[in-house]
């Protein structure tokens, strides 16, 4: 055990806003110390083996617009790394599917009438010309589709889709998360309207690996396996405790969920404060990964607009990576967003699997049970925040109400919602200004 040590910043959390953070200050030579509570660093981002190849636990891939993580991979060397390609997706809507990857395939989205889908295109298009987000922090997404699309596009398209990655919460979520939702996916298509993606060979863990790589070549330090259970002020200085021991240091950067920090500086910190922690909900994801001797379909992307469903997306990732960088198999992603008090979200691999397999069936009758050959479940306690209306103001700020303590997580990205490129932004900027203090100082 490692019973102190002294560095200028201590960072709280290895996943991406974390390295980056650490990667920034580094840079500008100051010392830094990550604390990471599992056994490997990358967060959400954090992968398996799986046929000799590290595989994303939770499916990833990230938009051509996504500027910051293009910029940190070219920083880092390693843009031959990068996969762009256009994928197909679709939706599972009345027992069919339905492809739509491109407008034409819009006009064909038979569930829905001429109008309606006249309506649905022209949604998107209205959509992306707000300029202002603020305008529309007092509505509901469901009162601002309704506004723009109608009844029928709101039931058919929208609302299984908010009811499916925010289950009790889909009435609450702001306009304002899916404005920027619209706005970003129409921003990464192809000349013929098609969708295009990027994805990191090696799972994005082979990015945050790299990440951590550079940090610890700049001097820096990454301990995992250290869950930290306190953040204290004590003589002008910061101490942070974890299970390696007591590191002293000029600044914290805590990155993790909100209710975390919460409890890691209740020793010190107001009722109110702590309460501003705690005020924004999170949203847990149970996420069952399947290993399969052959495809299921072509579509990479499959929304599951059916409330019924134990999912509410079918990801096959072997449709936009090739399967023969997983020794052949066909990996499957059946995702499912939820609070963690839900039953399912307690099941085991087994368990969920044979709750699931019949909806999966369902949907693809041929399928046999023994064309998997394996299967992982993941789960993620704190997988996405609900953003409500308002939320601007609920927002806590990045620096604490004593000096040299910041905070910097997935919830404070607003408006832009969670993601690995926005990790990356806020990290860089919240490392740069805390490097320009010290130096400063």
């Amino acid at each position: 055990m490692n019973l102190a040590h002294k560095t200028q910043v201590t960072i709280v959390g290895g996943g991406f806003t974390g390295l980056t953070a650490a990667y920034e200050l580094a840079k500008n030579g100051i010392s830094v110390t990550v604390l990471e509570a599992e056994a490997e660093i990358a967060g959400l981002a954090a992968a398996f083996d799986v046929g000799g190849e590290k595989l994303d636990r939770f499916y990833h891939h990230w938009f051509t617009n996504d500027r910051e993580v293009m910029q940190l991979i070219d920083e880092l060397g390693l843009n031959d790394r990068v996969e762009i390609n256009p994928t197909n997706t679709g939706v599972y809507y009345a027992n069919n599917f339905f492809k739509l990857s491109t407008p034409w395939d819009l006009l064909n989205f038979t569930p829905l009438s001429l109008i309606d889908r006249i309506r649905l295109g022209l949604l998107a298009l209205r959509a992306r010309r707000v300029k202002d987000w603020m305008v529309l922090e007092d509505k509901t997404a469901h009162e601002w589709l309704m506004e723009l699309g109608g009844e029928n596009v709101y039931r058919v398209v929208w609302e299984p889709l908010l009811k499916g990655k925010f289950g009790p919460y889909a009435d609450e979520v702001s306009a304002v998360w899916f404005w920027n939702k619209l706005k970003l996916r129409g921003g990464s298509r192809g000349k013929g309207g098609e969708e295009r993606l990027a994805y990191f060979k090696g799972g994005f863990v082979g990015l945050a690996d790299a990440l951590a790589q550079r940090i610890l070549d700049l001097g820096g330090r990454i301990e995992t396996n250290a869950p930290v259970s306190a953040i204290e002020p004590v003589d002008g200085v910061w101490q942070t405790t974890s299970s390696n021991g007591v590191i002293t240091s000029d600044r914290v950067i805590a990155t993790t969920a909100l209710p975390l920090i919460a409890d890691m500086v209740r020793g010190w910190a107001s009722d109110d404060y702590l309460k501003s922690l705690e005020r924004i909900q999170y949203i847990g994801n149970v996420c069952l990964v399947l290993e399969l001797d052959r495809p299921l379909s072509k579509t990479y992307w499959l929304n599951v607009n059916d409330p019924s469903f134990p999912f509410v997306g079918v990801i096959e990732h072997t449709n936009f990576e090739r399967p023969e960088t997983y020794g052949g198999n066909h990996i499957v992603y059946l995702s499912k967003y939820l609070p963690h008090t839900d039953l399912l979200y307690s099941m085991s691999a087994d368990e969920l699997l044979d709750y699931a397999f019949p909806f999966l069936q369902k949907m693809f009758p041929e399928m046999e049970r023994n064309w998997i050959q394996r299967h992982h479940l993941w789960r993620a306690r704190w997988s996405q925040p609900v953003v409500e209306k308002h939320y601007s103001s609920l927002i806590p700020a990045e620096d604490g109400p004593i000096n040299g303590f910041h905070i910097c997580s997935m919830a404070q990205i607003y408006p832009e919602d969670r993601g690995t490129n926005y990790a990356i932004r806020q990290g860089k900027l919240i490392g740069a200004s805390a490097a320009k203090s010290l130096i400063n100082d």
